[in-house]
């Protein structure tokens, strides 16, 4: 099922940035294409993590290939938002977060630490994917598209910033412990 989400975030994000070099704009009928289709993969990335446990599947690159095929479809649905002139550029921020956060690791090892579940950062990657589809969905005015863009980028940035500052207090914990 994620290989399935997978394909279409490598899809929507290919003819994203096929849009983005030609300079076209989705006409109705192609955003209804990707509106279902990220329904589709929503509906599915609801079921995924399900069925891993239900059967004993469970692994820790089935969570982070899920992960990573979230904040793919995540920067494909803010690509398109923006291509259609739903958002402004800072919208494409909400699809960067992910990799920004794992530059961040990079930069700053803390960052790179396991993070444990949290239903918090669940629920704010359904409702920022809601946010944008709809905002994708043909007919809905920018002036409603882009606050809730907007909305969805400062729960994100809320979440992140939380886990990081988690992170800090957990690497300043064993700090102390090792002095």
């Amino acid at each position: 099922m994620t290989t399935a989400r997978a394909v279409y975030a490598v899809c929507l994000l290919g003819y994203g940035l096929w849009a983005l070099a030609a300079a076209h704009v989705p006409g109705p009928s192609l955003r209804w294409y990707w509106v279902v289709g990220a329904l589709g993969a929503l509906a599915l990335d609801g079921i995924d993590g399900r069925l891993a446990r239900r059967l004993g599947q469970v692994t820790a690159f089935g969570a982070r290939f899920d992960m990573e095929t979230d904040a793919a479809t995540v920067l494909g649905l803010c690509l398109m938002a923006w291509l259609c002139d739903q958002a402004g550029a800072w919208v494409l921020a909400t699809g960067l977060m992910r990799y920004i956060f794992v530059a961040g690791g990079w930069l700053w090892p803390a960052l790179a630490a396991p993070l444990p579940p949290r239903k918090r950062r669940q629920a704010i990657c359904v409702a920022q994917v809601a946010a944008l589809i709809l905002a994708v969905v043909p007919g809905v005015p920018p002036d409603v598209a882009s606050p809730l863009c907007l909305l969805g980028l400062a729960a994100l940035v809320y979440s992140f910033a939380v886990d990081v500052v988690w992170l800090a207090c957990r690497a300043g914990e064993k700090k102390e412990a090792v002095v």
